[in-house]
């Protein structure tokens, strides 16, 4: 029998073969990050200016902010940044304003702040809890309130959530933090079917990741052997970023292989 090489294939696989996908499809994207001074967000931009996109990089930290702008911009690559705090709606809007004025459009809103001051309920640390919900949950919604008016006039645009493996497993000391991640999943996944087929939504759930010096500690403290570099986490948005228009990759839970 003669070997039936790909390019003789029709309908719609032939069809799917021929989308744009892979890392050459992140180039010219323009990709707004919250969160993007240090750790996954820090990681994620340097992956994707380095693929091509223009980043547009938000974080509180000015100076460390400025600094890895200007560290993609000596690699060649586009990048715009802005001071941004999450818990102020105007920051959120001011950072998608930035992207659109200054590359013309939005494809990816990679919502990615986050904050994780574990304890137990006990010790009522309640400034921490309403900070949790004001990062992790509001700064989702003020992502959204931004990106999603900008994509359905554009009829097309990806939301990337950064949600955590703590969404799927409660255990001591995390149960507000979980709550907030659990929230992250379900905003997602309503907006996701809310959406329609022009736009995506991906949840990116991470494990134990090496992200600033807080959680270095945590690590450390508790004796957790093998948590993940920020760029594991990174590759991961890159995969679902890099799919073609059709494809909606929905969550990525990627962990190291030491966790429970």
């Amino acid at each position: 029998m003669p070997e039936i090489k790909d390019t003789e294939r029709t309908g719609p696989d032939a069809i799917a073969d021929t989308a744009v996908a892979g890392p050459d499809a992140i180039e010219g994207k323009v990709v707004v990050i919250t969160g993007a001074s240090s750790g996954i967000g820090e990681a994620t931009a340097l992956l994707l200016a380095g693929r091509g996109a223009k980043v547009v990089l938000g974080a509180r930290g000015a100076e460390k902010l400025a600094d890895l702008a200007a560290r993609i911009e000596k690699a060649g690559g586009e990048v715009a940044h802005r001071v941004t705090d999450v818990r102020e709606r105007a920051d959120v809007a001011a950072l998608v304003g930035l992207a659109t004025t200054r590359f013309g459009r939005l494809d990816v809103m990679v919502s990615n702040a986050g904050v994780m001051p574990i304890s137990l309920l006990d010790e009522l640390r309640v400034e921490d809890w309403e900070d949790m919900i004001d990062v992790n949950v509001k700064g989702v919604l003020y992502g959204i309130a931004a990106a999603l008016p900008v994509f359905r006039a554009q009829g097309s645009g990806h939301f990337v959530h950064t949600a955590s493996t703590a969404a799927h497993r409660i255990v001591p000391r995390q149960s507000v933090y979980s709550g907030t991640k659990m929230a992250v999943r379900a905003i997602s996944e309503g907006l996701r079917q809310e959406a329609g087929d022009k736009l995506r939504v991906t949840v990116i759930s991470p494990g134990m990741t090496l992200t600033n010096a807080e959680v270095r500690a945590y690590v450390a403290a508790a004796g957790v052997d093998g948590a993940m570099p920020p760029a594991a986490v990174a590759r991961a948005i890159a995969f679902a970023i890099e799919q073609p228009a059709g494809v909606d990759v929905g969550e990525i839970v990627v962990r190291p292989t030491a966790q429970s």
